[in-house]
């Protein structure tokens, strides 16, 4: 048996971010042979992600990134199954590298994403082998990605919740789409502006409006009138260019973009929240 000495197994450990043990138990079985022993670990963690599959992983980091050129943001989900996981600092280490993977790579889909590179092994590897270290279910479960002239990538505090803002025009001042990402946070658009709200959104919020007309006993020749002014209520509050600034509610977002730069306007925003 090849004897393991205890500086083999701290470089297993920082090569996996295995366990100490298991790295012991590792270079043991490999009899000190390190690509083996990396095989054996991953074997491990895949074979436990297997027995986790069925379980439910609620919890979780979601971390949004820009790239050097302010031109692309990605926002990726990573997802565990307890809150104690999700605020591992080594947990939240690994999302943000995923994500500045994504933000540079411009993989096509999540499934792209996870046979990009991360350390010499596949993304999707290393997040299999984290159930087999950490002991829970870790699966990467979501990834969007923007690109415009001006990106701004907001992760709000606890990594629940992280959102990317496109702006159609370079060189504003950083805090302008910091705000807007903020906003995008805080009230939870349905979409762009009244043009990008789906047809059946639309139709729908106007049988409300119907509805609710008719319990209040209004005359039906007003009806459609109340429901269309009932939908014009819902594209203030539920749009983005037309929601009130956070910061100054006489103001739409949109009227404060245009304050700043007549030219400006948002061409797309992303929004991920854990459990949504």
């Amino acid at each position: 048996m090849a004897k393991i000495a205890a500086t083999d197994v701290a470089k297993l450990r920082k090569m996996t971010g295995a366990g100490m043990m298991d790295c012991k138990k590792a270079l043991t079985e490999a009899e000190g042979d390190f690509e083996k022993a990396q095989e054996i670990i991953r074997k491990k963690g895949q074979a436990i992600a297997n027995k986790r599959a069925d379980r439910e992983a609620t919890e979780g980091c979601i971390i949004a990134a820009v790239n050097g050129g302010k031109n692309r943001g990605a926002v990726v989900t990573l997802n565990c199954e307890t809150d104690f996981v999700a605020k591992n600092e080594d947990f939240v280490k690994l999302t943000r590298k995923i994500a500045e993977i994504a933000v540079e790579a411009n993989p096509a889909s999540l499934e792209d994403l996870k046979g990009l590179d991360i350390d010499g092994r596949k993304v999707g590897d290393v997040v299999a082998e984290q159930t087999g270290i950490i002991g829970e279910k870790i699966e990467l479960s979501a990834y969007d990605i923007i690109e415009a002239e001006d990106v701004t990538a907001y992760v709000h505090p606890g990594n629940k919740i992280a959102t990317l803002v496109g702006i159609n025009k370079a060189g504003l001042d950083v805090q302008v789409g910091k705000d807007i990402a903020m906003q995008v946070a805080a009230m939870n658009p349905v979409s762009l502006s009244e043009d990008d709200v789906p047809a059946e959104v639309k139709e729908k919020e106007l049988e409300i409006g119907r509805d609710q007309a008719r319990q209040e006993g209004k005359p039906e020749q007003i009806i459609e009138k109340i429901a269309m002014g009932k939908l014009n209520k819902f594209f203030k509050e539920s749009t983005l260019l037309n929601q009130a600034f956070i910061k100054d509610s006489k103001s739409s977002v949109k009227a404060y973009l245009q304050g700043i730069d007549k030219e400006a306007t948002i061409t797309s925003f992303k929004r991920f929240s854990l459990g949504e």
